[in-house]
């Protein structure tokens, strides 16, 4: 069942999908996604804990307790959580925080919840504080105080609440306000991935796609994969993609060093905006430092883009520092530059 969730009708959702897919694209789509945790590969230390914390929970009788998983977009938070709800054998059911914006939407919510049932809220830092204020009580003694009418007449409701698991994502967990991020029993933060875990993913991928890939082919798009499992299967499609339409069996690293091309795709693994901004901080700003808001100004971007989709990837690999002035180039980014353009200019 494709994820059918409204604020006045809450149903449970058994895949995720961002666009309307047809049948079998929804089947693919779906197929991707780990069936259970021996199959979600990486994040260890997490995938530990989690397992032990289900575990206690099954003995108890329970609910999970809350959990609050932070990182990078594309690292699996949401994989996760689906598969939580699965091992738990409950509902889930998935919405992202700015789409609740009234304090009854999340009433709404809140009452279908069945007993153990799992509620994931993506992007849980953009929740207002009002909506937040509400989740303490949910989250704590299972209930709600709804305020009924305005003025000296207005009184409180108090609304008894199944006992629920409440699963947050976050890309920034600074901004989360610390009522609020006390009241998770777990919190974990995501880590990027290594090339090992990269290629087992890639591989067992590929074999949904029915690509016949090399194990040295497979090691090379598993480093331009960014440390991100949603990029390395964005990247898996493009190259289903380039091979149907070239009639390839079996792709040569010739072939895919065209596609990676094609793609725009470099050695490091860093596409256009990565490139553009790297250039524009050592072109127009002489390295740095320079703020983020210049950045974003001057790329036309937004600066949660920068921020949250391609400033921690430079970070991580070293191509650039935040210090307390803005943000600097490093000479390893200098020299990647510079053999991109030599190679340009043959």
């Amino acid at each position: 069942m494709d994820i059918d969730l409204t604020l006045k009708t809450l149903k449970p959702a058994n895949s995720l999908s961002p666009l309307p897919l047809s049948d079998s694209e929804k089947s693919q789509e779906l197929n991707l996604r780990p069936k259970d945790l021996e199959n979600y590969i990486g994040q260890d230390y997490i995938k530990d804990n989690v397992s032990l914390m289900i575990h206690s929970a099954k003995s108890r009788k329970a609910p999970l307790d809350h959990l609050l998983f932070s990182g990078p977009p594309g690292l699996g938070k949401t994989s996760l959580a689906l598969l939580i709800s699965k091992m738990m054998g409950v509902n889930h059911y998935v919405i992202s925080g700015p789409a609740i914006e009234k304090k009854g939407d999340l009433a709404s919510i809140l009452t279908q919840l069945q007993h153990g049932d799992v509620l994931f809220i993506d992007e849980i830092h953009r929740l207002s504080i009002s909506i937040e204020e509400i989740l303490y009580s949910a989250m704590e003694d299972f209930r709600i105080d709804i305020i009924i009418g305005q003025g000296p007449s207005a009184r409180t409701m108090k609304i008894d609440l199944q006992p629920f698991t409440l699963i947050g994502a976050t890309t920034k967990s600074g901004m989360l306000s610390a009522p609020l991020r006390d009241r998770f029993i777990g919190s974990f933060h995501f880590e990027y991935y290594s090339h090992k875990d990269l290629h087992k993913i890639l591989l067992m991928n590929s074999q949904l796609f029915d690509l016949v890939l090399s194990q040295s082919t497979i090691e090379l798009m598993a480093t331009r994969c960014r440390g991100t499992p949603r990029i390395a299967n964005r990247i898996l499609r493009r190259i289903r993609d380039y091979c149907i339409v070239k009639k390839i069996q079996d792709l040569s690293h010739d072939e895919l060093l065209l596609a990676f091309k094609l793609m725009d795709i470099d050695t490091l693994g860093l596409d256009s905006l990565d490139r553009k901004l790297l250039i524009v901080m050592r072109d127009y700003y002489k390295g740095g430092p320079v703020g983020i808001e210049s950045l974003a100004a001057t790329l036309s971007e937004e600066r949660e883009t920068l921020e949250s989709v391609v400033e921690p990837f430079l970070l991580k690999e070293g191509l650039m520092i935040r210090t307390s002035r803005g943000r600097v180039l490093t000479q390893k980014s200098i020299d990647h530059l510079e053999i991109l353009e030599k190679e340009k200019s043959k």
